[in-house]
């Protein structure tokens, strides 16, 4: 063996000794929906007119612990440039009360405020702040000049709006001498959380539509089935070291704009875009066949939109989980003809060859005397959705090997 080549593999060899370095991966995050005017499908709770001189505090859950953090701000549709004054991130106490120790400003390219034009992603500057798995955190925006109707994302969490002023330091901005904050269903501009982390921990996307964002679950309570996922996996020693990033809208659909933009067209934002993702969870689909009867599409055109998704994650080194769609037969919009195009959907989701994994949640959550329906004790009402239970349930059924094992 000559010299050159001795030194080739001598220095592989220290290389593949070196442990590999912290990286960025993606804690939380939420998508934001293309906001439409009023006579489009309503949103979560109701879009506000905008901020102006006022504090916004958000809560957000880790699902992995990090050494650093630091934010992902964005305006996808927004209709001009955004100020935002200042961040602050700290660890939550209570509602809208934080730990006034942990209290931390942000900072953009070195400083406290930033604009964000129409489509823009901004990154705050990393930030030293050692987060556990499963903490509460506080984020809070100042918009000290009127913003405009907001980039927003109806959600599960109670989100804080002041009044006129600066609150970003303030221990309670719900105090009645603080500001008297008015609560709301929703985040705004913030997209998501991200820590660095060991080389193996990584982001697995919840991509879907309200039944993925967890509609109809209990508001505060961490219901929705992708968080009582992220639990499941921070519970057990195999898969604590998995993010969970919930990425669904309400009203989503795969091939066309429902309440937020086509699984097709936010697939690269909401998906491709997040640091550290390793593995998706695609359940979409039950509203492009709940409106076929006024937009139609068929089983096979939402089964090409899917190998879509499939090979556009895969290019990425992204594995797929097919999620079979749960039962809907008496929800508003089901129909005969909708409930074959379902089964249809399932089967194909369920034959080996397309998706790196199945989860059945069809099977979790149908009632076994009318498997058309959801299962009695799983339905708020609306036979279309989950309660708290069907989403533990749902959460329940996934199994947690799919994680560990080599793919395919």
């Amino acid at each position: 063996m000559n010299l050159r080549l001795s030194l080739f593999f001598a220095l592989a060899s220290t290389l593949a000794a070196q442990p590999a370095a912290p990286h960025w991966v993606t804690t939380w995050a939420t998508a934001q929906p293309l906001i439409r005017p009023a006579a489009s499908q309503p949103q979560t709770g109701q879009p506000p007119r905008g901020f102006a001189n006022q504090t916004v505090r958000m809560i957000v859950r880790s699902s992995v612990a990090g050494s650093k953090l630091r934010i992902k701000l964005s305006s996808p549709f927004g209709a001009g440039p955004v100020t935002i004054g200042g961040a602050h991130l700290a660890l939550r106490k209570k509602d809208a009360e934080i730990v006034p120790a942990s209290d931390r400003a942000l900072t953009f390219n070195g400083k406290p405020s930033v604009t964000l034009g129409p489509g823009m992603v901004m990154l705050s500057d990393p930030l030293d702040f050692p987060v556990a798995p499963q903490a509460d955190l506080a984020v809070s925006l100042w918009f000290p000049t009127e913003t405009g109707p907001p980039s927003a994302h109806g959600g599960l969490r109670t989100s804080y709006v002041s009044k006129e002023g600066d609150f970003l330091a303030a221990t309670d901005i719900a105090a009645p001498d603080q500001g008297n904050a008015a609560k709301r269903p929703q985040y705004f501009y913030l997209e998501s959380l991200e820590v660095t982390a060991p080389a193996d921990v990584a982001t697995i996307v919840t991509f879907g539509d309200s039944i993925t964002e967890g509609a109809r679950s209990t508001v505060d309570s961490d219901h929705p089935w992708p968080t009582l996922l992220s639990a499941r996996l921070a519970a057990n020693k195999a898969t604590r070291h998995l993010a969970v990033a919930n990425m669904g809208i309400g009203g989503n659909r795969v091939l066309r704009d429902g309440s937020g933009a086509s699984a097709l067209a936010r697939f690269d934002r909401d998906v491709l875009s997040q640091a550290g993702v390793k593995w998706v969870m695609l359940l979409e689909g039950i509203n492009d066949i709940g409106h076929a009867n006024t937009e139609p599409v068929t089983a096979d055109e939402l089964i090409g939109a899917f190998r879509q998704l499939i090979e556009r994650a895969h290019t990425h080194g992204i594995r797929v989980i097919g999620c079979t769609l749960t039962p809907y037969e008496g929800a508003g919009y089901s129909r005969p003809e909708g409930e074959a195009m379902r089964e249809a959907l399932n089967t194909w989701i369920r034959t080996p060859g397309s998706f790196d994994a199945v989860v059945d949640f069809e099977a979790a959550t149908r009632d076994p005397n009318n498997p058309k329906h959801l299962r009695p004790d799983f339905d708020p009402g609306d036979h279309l959705h989950p309660n708290d239970a069907g989403y533990q349930a749902m959460a329940d059924a996934i199994d947690l090997g799919i994680f560990t094992r080599r793919s395919k």
